[in-house]
């Protein structure tokens, strides 16, 4: 919890308000310690094991809520209650994110946005493009890919120089 925690309450906080995203959180590591046996580092890392976690649960509880916030509201919620350097930290990983997002394909880059920011499921994505679901499942995937890649190599440089 300590170390995915404000990660995963800020991913509740766009996608389901402030008010639940504490809840969601807490649901989210319920869950992977109830299911921790079923990590397996081979197909990925935690990080993404717990975020797939979250992003299922914070899907199942806007489909029981059945609210769809609209773009100001995710973003005064994503900014709301970060302290000043948190959220300047936050800033520079989005502007990083969004700049990884921006080299990719349009097609690439609408299904990676309707994915994380709308926050729709590959087959809500389906339905909207009319691409085949195989497609958009790719799309996401190679899209996170290279996204966590452009952050890894960023990360690498910026430690490097810390050294």
């Amino acid at each position: 919890m300590d170390r995915y925690g404000a990660l995963i309450r800020s991913m509740a906080r766009r996608q389901v308000g402030a008010q639940d995203a504490e809840d969601l959180a807490q649901e989210v590591f319920l869950q992977v310690w109830k299911h921790a046996a079923r990590f397996d580092p081979a197909k990925g890392n935690e990080e993404a094991w717990i975020t797939t976690i979250a992003r299922r649960r914070i899907i199942d509880r806007r489909r029981a809520v059945g609210r769809r916030p609209e773009s100001q509201e995710l973003i005064e919620e994503a900014v709301g209650g970060v302290e000043d350097q948190d959220r300047v930290e936050v800033d520079d990983e989005a502007r990083l994110a969004e700049d990884a997002i921006s080299k990719l394909g349009k097609a690439q880059q609408r299904v990676l946005r309707m994915a994380l920011v709308e926050g729709l499921t590959h087959t809500e994505i389906t339905e909207r493009t009319k691409m085949p679901l195989g497609t958009v499942k790719s799309h996401v995937r190679r899209g996170l890919e290279r996204v966590r890649a452009h952050l890894s190599a960023h990360h690498r440089v910026t430690s490097e120089h810390e050294v």
